[in-house]
């Protein structure tokens, strides 16, 4: 994915390579996504940093108060996460911009390990594909069905968030407004404290 560049960033060197997760690592929040975005996250080397995804994730965690700026356009505009963590269910770029079911259980393990060191209280999962990443690396069987603003709660007081992923598919028709995705982190901020 790294090779084939749009022209908006041929002169851009891409980062090419599995994404890293980023934030602090005793967060109360993790928000886990899908995968890089070809022309994002595996061009910048941070997920959700240098897309439209991100622009709308960042400002929304800025307004909780879980991000000390509004944007991030590449991994050395100072941003930082505040009680956040932000990972991802697989760490390439997927081809077509969509991670396959068994890109997924390629990288499930990772996740699974990755949830089981941090000490998170409260998981926002970014979409369907996200949702059941989660679900499956923590080993939940019975749970509510995908819908925004659903809550799966967990053992020891945690709890999955479910939001639509804030995809320009969404963003652009409507599927996801500014309001609804404020309101899952605001009420992520309220189960975190």
């Amino acid at each position: 994915m790294a090779r084939d560049k749009t022209a908006r960033f041929r002169d851009w060197e891409y980062w090419g390579k599995p994404v890293p997760p980023f934030g602090d690592p005793n967060a109360g929040l993790v928000i886990v996504g899908l995968a890089p975005a070809a022309h994002g996250g595996n061009r910048t080397g941070r997920i959700f940093t240098g897309d439209r995804s991100g622009d709308w994730l960042f400002e929304s965690l800025y307004r909780a108060g879980f991000a000390n700026q509004p944007r991030s356009e590449n991994r050395d505009a100072g941003l930082r996460l505040l009680d956040a963590y932000i990972t991802a269910v697989v760490h390439c770029a997927p081809p077509g911009n969509k991670p396959t079911p068994q890109e997924r259980d390629n990288c499930l393990p990772f996740l699974r390990r990755e949830l089981g060191l941090l000490q998170w209280r409260v998981i926002v999962a970014l979409g369907s594909f996200a949702y059941d990443g989660v679900c499956r690396a923590l080993g939940v069987r019975k749970r509510p069905a995908f819908g925004h603003g659903v809550e799966a709660p967990l053992e020891n007081r945690r709890v999955i968030i479910c939001s639509y992923h804030p995809s320009q598919q969404n963003t652009q028709t409507g599927k996801l407004t500014r309001e609804m995705l404020d309101g899952v982190f605001l009420r992520a901020r309220e189960l975190v404290g």
